[in-house]
């Protein structure tokens, strides 16, 4: 008998199975499924975020190999972060972000803070995974699970599990005492919390875009890190290449377009430079908060125009921009696409100084990575004694020696303006260089000299002027003012002392402002005596993103920019604002500022122009109609109370015309029958087509966003926020993309409404 019960209770007896039916039972229970999540630190706590799916399933694919591999690192986030699985940590690639622990989850408990479910640590889920299965297979539950720590989990049934604390604990689930004593709602498996898991990247990279920040180590008012601001880019082009380009998705003809962000600030600030030691040992105790915020943000203005720290700025943005592409290349050997890059506020600035000093391969007559933003003769003598960096540097001499040295006679002065017929009429009446100087142009008309020689000679005499001016004696420094104590001079050759190029430096930061004369635009933009880097690629496109680089120019003494300049290497150039961005500033009218044409209006992301613009037109047009239907109105009013009465004519003979009705003149004008008017061409499509130089590739340059509905209220109220809205704008990332994929021949789908 004994042994009858035995073999009833003895797992191993068949007996066992036929009255338990456990092969029954266990069909009910599946293993539950697995989904990897890392950690982010928000609002001074850690917060749970989930991989994509195709992610997860590359970690579990990992996993389940890592104990016959060894340590697995795997790509995640389209390539921008790797997971060590044996640490269980998520590093970043292309930038320097603190590490973050990641997780193999599978069960869930609810936070009693925000009500988001929280995973387990995988020990902890593993104990309850198999309480769950024993409870599931024996269909045996209030079952308690209790840990070393003092919890205590209760599975009531199959959709009611709980999690008790103890009164005293301590433990790193719970923060404060006022949650000891609350059960928590206990989750199996993801598809049983409110999560919203992220869509995957495409593995192809169609293109490639660096993005550089400006002022500051915030890029918008949450005070968000270049690299966050970056990531909400992306999130927002991957979004619209879902909605705008779903054919050519579909069809495998796109993949995605890649964001990296480029940070130069925290090189500028810090302690290698010792820059901001230097400007707390002199700033101000008071208001500390607003002085702190000048010296992190605003300063960063007055750097770029400091010959030491510009060339900081500049070579971390071209070395941080290199070592991004090569890197970037280095993990995708696939990769077979064009690069742009992209800058907001300041950061376009420099990306446009940076451009705008970059030597092709076509062109051999550029001046080589240093330029100086000054008068044309002074800018001749620097690049004179600059020539043993560059041989090309001769070829802008020879274009500009007639501005270039001394001239001791009236007949070498002329040669060297091409103007030696004029020799005789001089001689004459009795001129030499120095009477020629003082000669008016009225004078010279009197002498019978022509329209474009006069202008010549004046100009030359102007710039002869100016040079000898700049020749007349260096300003020394006051006693006690010292430059920089590293041994490098403005060009990177000599040491800092009276030699003529330091001497002529001087002169030139000390004196008064003198005329800019620009006869050629791409001799050089910028604003001090510094190195400008070389890229390794050819960018494809820039664009601006609220910028500044009109008003810099203008401020730096150009006037126009020739229609026929483009970038070296570039020739595709946007200039993007919002119409209330109080740091933006147009390009267009310093290259055709002979006619007004508004910018190009950035259609909205849903394919329409906002509501209340579109009421704002109409208004305008229904105001613009009525007038005109008034004034016709009381014109054939008019016409009618003025046309004289005609009795019956008599029949008209043959080849005669009946006489029109007089015209009646009013005030000199002659009011005369209204004749149909012509259709007029669309204003936004004709300034579309408007040729806009070679900038741009003769295409627009100016690109204006459309304001919110709530914006139009108070333009200042949102003028700060205006400058920082163009990483979160979805129009300004389908212009990109827009852009960017018109290149590859796949145009934009317009969406279903």
């Amino acid at each position: 008998m004994a042994a009858a019960d035995q073999a009833e209770t003895s797992p191993s007896s068949s007996g066992s199975f036929e009255i338990i039916d456990i092969d029954a039972v266990q069909s009910l229970y599946e293993p539950v499924q697995p989904h990897w999540f890392y950690s982010k630190q928000k609002d001074s706590k850690d917060t749970w975020l989930p991989f994509s799916r195709e992610d997860s399933k590359k970690l579990e694919e990992a996993y389940s190999l890592g104990e016959k591999t060894g340590d697995v690192v795997v790509a995640t986030e389209g390539g921008r972060y790797d997971v060590r699985l044996a640490d269980r940590m998520r590093f970043a690639v292309f930038w320097e972000q603190a590490p973050s622990e990641v997780r193999r989850c599978t069960w869930f408990y609810k936070s009693d803070k925000d009500s988001c479910y929280v995973p387990y640590p995988e020990e902890f889920s593993e104990r309850l995974e198999e309480t769950y299965m024993i409870a599931v297979t024996l269909d045996e539950w209030k079952r308690r699970l209790e840990f070393p720590s003092g919890e205590t989990v209760i599975l009531h049934n199959p959709k009611l599990i709980m999690q008790y604390q103890p009164i005293m604990a301590q433990d790193e689930w719970v923060s404060s005492p006022s949650e000891h004593t609350r059960p928590r709602t206990v989750k199996r498996g993801i598809e049983n919390i409110s999560v919203e898991i992220p869509e995957g990247e495409p593995e192809q990279v169609d293109h490639l875009v660096f993005m550089v920040h400006g002022i500051g180590p915030a890029c918008d008012l949450r005070f968000r890190s270049i690299v966050q601001c970056v990531n909400d880019f992306r999130s927002a082009s991957l979004s619209l290449l879902h909605t705008h380009f779903k054919k050519a998705q579909e069809e495998k003809n796109i993949g995605r377009v890649e964001f990296l962000p480029v940070n130069w600030h925290s090189a500028l600030h810090a302690d290698a430079t010792g820059v901001d030691k230097d400007i707390q040992k002199i700033t101000l105790p008071s208001i500390s908060r607003l002085r702190h915020f000048t010296n992190d943000t605003l300063l960063d203005l007055f750097f770029y125009n400091s010959p030491t720290y510009c060339q900081t700025i500049v070579d971390t943005v071209a070395s941080e921009v290199n070592r991004l592409y090569s890197l970037f290349l280095k993990r995708n050997p696939q990769f077979q696409g064009a690069v742009s890059v992209a800058g907001h506020s300041l950061g376009s600035l420099i990306l446009f100084d940076l451009l705008t000093n970059q030597k092709s391969n076509q062109d051999n007559t550029k001046p080589a990575e240093f330029v100086i933003m000054i008068g044309l003769p002074r800018r001749n003598q620097l690049m004179e004694k600059q020539k043993e960096f560059d041989p090309k540097l001769s070829q802008c001499k020879a274009r500009n020696a007639s501005v270039r040295g001394d001239v001791q006679s009236l007949e070498e002065a002329l040669e060297k303006m091409g103007l030696g017929d004029y020799i005789s009429v001089f001689k004459k009446e009795e001129l030499d260089v120095e009477s020629l100087a003082l000669c008016t142009e009225r004078d010279l008309m009197e002498m019978g000299v022509p329209l474009g020689p006069r202008k010549k000679i004046l100009s030359f005499m102007k710039k002869r002027e100016i040079l000898q001016e700049c020749r007349a004696g260096p300003a020394h420094l006051a006693h006690g003012l010292h430059g920089a104590k590293d041994n490098t001079g403005p060009l990177g050759s000599e040491p800092p002392g009276d030699t003529e190029d330091h001497l002529l430096l001087r002169t030139l930061s000390s004196t008064s402002v003198s005329p800019v004369d620009y006869e050629y635009f791409d001799v050089g933009i910028g604003q001090v005596c510094i190195r400008y880097p070389q890229l390794t690629f050819e960018p494809q496109a820039f664009f601006a993103f609220g910028s500044p680089i009109g008003m810099f120019l203008t401020v730096r003494g150009l006037k126009r920019i020739d229609p026929n300049y483009s970038f070296p290497t570039c020739k595709s150039f946007y200039n993007i604002y919002h119409p209330f961005d109080p740091v933006a500033y147009r390009i267009e009218p310093m290259i055709v500022s002979d006619v007004e044409i508004d910018p190009m209006l950035i259609p909205h992301h849903k394919g329409r122009k906002r509501m209340h613009l579109e009421l704002k037109e109409s208004l305008t047009r229904m105001s613009t109609d009525l007038k005109n239907n008034v004034l016709g109105s009381l014109r054939t009013a008019w016409q009618s109370f003025s046309r004289f009465p005609t009795p019956a004519l008599p029949p008209l003979a043959d080849g005669e015309t009946a006489p029109g009705p007089p015209a009646v003149e009013t005030d000199g004008a002659k009011l005369e029958e209204a004749e149909p008017q012509p259709k007029e061409v669309d204003k936004e499509e004709e300034e579309e087509n408007v040729s806009i130089g070679m900038l741009n590739g003769g295409r627009r340059i100016d690109y204006v966003l459309q304001e919110k509905p709530i914006e139009s209220f108070n333009e200042y109220l949102f003028a700060l926020q205006s400058h920082l809205c163009y990483w979160e704008s979805e129009d300004t990332a389908l212009l990109v993309l827009k852009e960017i994929y018109e290149k590859l021949g796949i145009t934009l789908e317009q969406p279903q409404q």
